[in-house]
């Protein structure tokens, strides 16, 4: 999902009442879950990707830093 960052994607999960979002980043040695919320939308709220933002920027300086996020 290019509006988050790069390697980042969305899986979709529907059921008859809902649909749930997974915003996910992968990287050579995880894959991180970043968000899951679900949706009553069409468009991801702007909150969301933010956040999403946010998480994959941490991750990616515990990464570079040599930790564990």
């Amino acid at each position: 999902m290019p509006a988050i960052g790069h390697r980042c994607h969305e899986l979709r999960i529907g059921d008859a009442d809902n649909e749930s979002r997974v915003f996910y980043h992968v990287s050579s040695t995880a894959i991180v879950v970043l968000e899951v919320t679900t949706k009553k939308t069409p468009h991801t709220p702007q909150r969301v990707i933010e956040g999403c933002r946010r998480h994959l920027a941490l991750y990616l300086l515990s990464e570079r830093e040599g930790g564990t996020a």
